[in-house]
């Protein structure tokens, strides 16, 4: 447990919140949250290593370090990396005696100056400091030991201004795509391969031209390697086409390639079989389809072949048995991601893991045919976990998992905290939506729940659209328990999860169906749950949720608050700024200029004379995704027809903020989302935003905290 945490305990112990004494969940509990990742075997199956991060309150950023626990759960887990600057990417040495990493660290006794770019370093597992192996010019972006442990192959960025100056300061593009979210706006830098010395340091470029590489993986011989590029001179256009291409690995920087993959759809995710004779990449076979699993010759010019026969999933995490006989992967199914198999005789997918919870970093040790991987549900953040891998099989062939014998878990990461908590339970809630189509939803009943009271309920909406709520952790959601609230969250039209024609039944139906979908599910819970208030609904959701939100309120009075985050209003103005251009032409069957009358009807603004609903609208001023002048029209037009509305701009944030921007502003998101919903669904008329000044601490002359 880390000493934060620690602090943190014990901090509420003294303030009389102790074991014996519960509580609700709130937004301030996101800064003691400790979230485990990227765990990965010893090549000898005995130890796990992964990353664990905190929250660094003082300086309002994430902190994660290097953790190992031993594979059988004998001993407790041991801290490798006490530094003040993150670790992570930690990878094995294939003798085991070393770990990589990626850092922005300075070496000790460095002169101050410009923050460090983000270099590889050695750890050795038997003691001592790290030490720096790399010094990339443009930082490691990813990397991947050579199977003998010699070298590694790098990905890092090249050229740009910092190989020729510019006398001008202005950004200067000649193709469409020149900003992206998360990266902001493109420099003029590409990203490419390099191949380093594990002994010296000493990297040579392997890959070049003006296109980006990623994804690289060794052959099991260590001789080439493959990844991904879009080398079709489109790429920073309208295009889409990516492949799977290999080099060898002593070739010089733009050399020769070899295609492995041959669709016009983009390949990714290249994997190895053990024997080196085949590539395993996942592609669409055609725009806006699930991807599918394809194996190809490693030596180019064969025609691909399907790995399965009708997989209506969308795999992720691909990596192949040990003895190349079969291929897994992990995917969402119905609320729930779980661990699959395909067997590549029979050409068929099947789970490995069950229940109503969330599995992932899914691993094999071929070593001690043990496997890992992390669990999280609504009540829990991830923990690690071991299994064998053939009770794994059986259960798959129908014998129930054995969880006292077959899984153990070797983490308990906030294991402080959680006594301290009340947390609420989901329930799943089958429902009819448009089309009669059945779909999804989840209820969560409030903390100290009567159910000869009344309750107000809050009804979330995904992102997206291809997004799935479910069995998960979703803070937010604990937080509305806690302040007496039912939460109500659904997979309408266009969720993954259950197969490509429930999520391509979202084409042409933006506000349609989707909205059927989910109006019907609020139905269905007010008549299965009286005690439900309906004159107290609220309704919120961010992205895709965001526009629904601005949709719902456009069509119907049921609602009384409605909280809306980085929402679309109009798709006129959207898709000629946001970072993918005229990214909606399948949704509507044309671009924006062939069905200009369908972008518009399908726009939130178009109805925002019809808003009663008092709306609170948060966004971004970095996003890139949905820009931040869809919030400015929506917050304008609700102001212009005299809707009770307020507008909050969140500096320095992209359209992830809710998920991975600053500490301190995700918390206060949740804090105004929570200001909002007790203002208009509580009619609490003494409800303050989270920005109000505290009088008595200003009349102290004291400073206002986070809150």
């Amino acid at each position: 447990m880390h000493r934060t945490a620690c602090a943190l305990a014990l901090g509420l112990l003294i303030s009389g919140v102790g074991s014996a004494q519960t509580r609700g969940v709130t937004p301030d509990d996101y800064l003691a949250f400790e979230t485990l990742g990227d765990p990965h075997f010893s090549p000898d199956g005995r130890t796990i290593v992964y990353t664990v991060t905190r929250i660094d309150q003082k300086q309002n950023r994430r902190v994660s370090q290097i953790w190992t626990v031993g594979a059988d759960g004998a001993g407790q887990p041991k801290q490798l990396d006490t530094g003040p600057q993150s670790s992570s990417q930690p990878r094995w040495r294939s003798d085991g005696r070393t770990i990589a990493f990626v850092s922005s660290r300075t070496e000790p006794g460095a002169a101050d100056g410009t923050p460090a770019k983000a270099q590889l370093w050695l750890l050795p597992v038997d003691g001592g400091p790290p030490k720096k192996l790399t010094s990339l010019a443009n930082g490691v972006n990813a990397y991947q030991w050579s199977p003998d442990g010699s070298r590694l192959v790098v990905v890092s960025s090249t050229g740009g201004s910092d190989t020729v100056k510019s006398p001008s300061d202005v950004r200067h593009y000649t193709h469409a795509n020149y900003k992206f979210n998360d990266s902001g706006w493109f420099d003029d830098k590409r990203t490419h391969l390099f191949v380093v010395d594990a002994a010296t340091g000493a990297a040579t470029q392997l890959t070049s031209g003006d296109w980006n590489d990623s994804d690289p993986q060794w052959s099991p011989d260590g001789t080439r390697i493959a990844f991904v590029s879009d080398r079709t001179g489109k790429a920073f256009d309208f295009g889409r086409n990516a492949e799977v291409w290999v080099v060898a690995a002593t070739a010089a920087a733009g050399g020769p390639l070899t295609k492995i993959s041959d669709h016009d759809e983009p390949d990714t995710s290249p994997r190895w079989s053990p024997d080196g004779q085949t590539i395993a990449f996942l592609s669409p076979p055609e725009e806006r389809a699930h991807p599918e699993i394809w194996l190809a010759s490693s030596r180019g010019g064969e025609r691909s072949r399907m790995a399965v026969d009708d997989l209506d999933l969308i795999p992720a995490a691909l990596r192949w048995s040990g003895d190349g006989k079969a291929l897994y992967f992990e995917s969402g199914l119905k609320g729930t991601t779980q661990v699959f198999r395909v067997d590549l005789q029979t050409r068929k997918a099947r789970p490995i893991t069950s229940g109503d919870r969330t599995v992932r970093f899914f691993e094999i040790s071929d070593r001690t045919s043990r496997v890992l991987y992390a669990v999280n549900d609504p009540t829990h953040l991830d923990d690690l976990y071991v299994a064998n891998l053939q009770a794994l099989l059986d259960g798959a062939r129908g014998r129930p998992l054995d969880t006292t014998r077959d899984e153990r878990q070797l983490t308990h990461l906030n294991a402080a905290l959680w006594p301290q908590l009340q947390m609420s339970k989901v329930e799943r809630v089958a429902f009819k939506g448009a089309d009669g189509w059945p779909v999804d939803g989840f209820l969560m009943k409030p903390i100290g729940f009567d159910p000869a009271k009344k309750y107000p309920m809050v009804l979330s909406i995904h992102g997206g659209p291809a997004g799935m709520y479910g069995f998960d952790w979703f803070h937010e959601f604990q937080v509305y328990a806690s302040r007496g609230w039912a939460v109500f969250f659904t997979n309408p039209r266009g969720s993954t999860g259950y197969g490509e024609k429930f999520d391509r039944g979202i084409q042409g139906e933006w506000g349609g169906k989707d909205y059927v979908d989910i109006m019907n599910g609020v139905d269905a819970v007010l008549a299965a749950n009286p005690w439900i208030d309906p004159a107290k609904l609220g309704v919120t959701g961010g992205s895709y949720g965001g526009y629904m939100t601005n949709w719902i309120v456009g069509h119907t009075n049921r609602f009384k608050a409605a909280v809306t985050l980085r929402g679309i209003s109009n798709f006129v103005s959207d898709e000629g700024t946001r970072d993918g251009a005229y990214g909606h032409a399948d949704d509507f069957g044309g671009d924006l200029f062939e069905k200009f009358d369908a972008y518009w009807d399908a726009s939130p603004l178009k109805y925002a004379r019809n808003v009663k609903t008092p709306t609170l609208i948060l966004h971004q001023d970095n996003d890139f995704r949905v820009p931040i002048e869809q919030g400015e029209q929506w917050f304008r037009a609700l102001q212009h027809f005299g809707v009770p509305s307020e507008i909050v701009f969140f500096p320095r944030e992209n359209h992830n903020m809710t998920r991975t921007g600053e500490p301190k502003h995700l918390v206060e998101s949740l804090k105004w989302q929570v200001y909002w919903f007790d203002k208009y669904l509580n009619g609490n008329a003494a409800a303050r935003p989270p920005d109000a000044a505290d009088k008595t601490l200003a009349a102290r002359g004291g400073s206002e905290p986070w809150r």
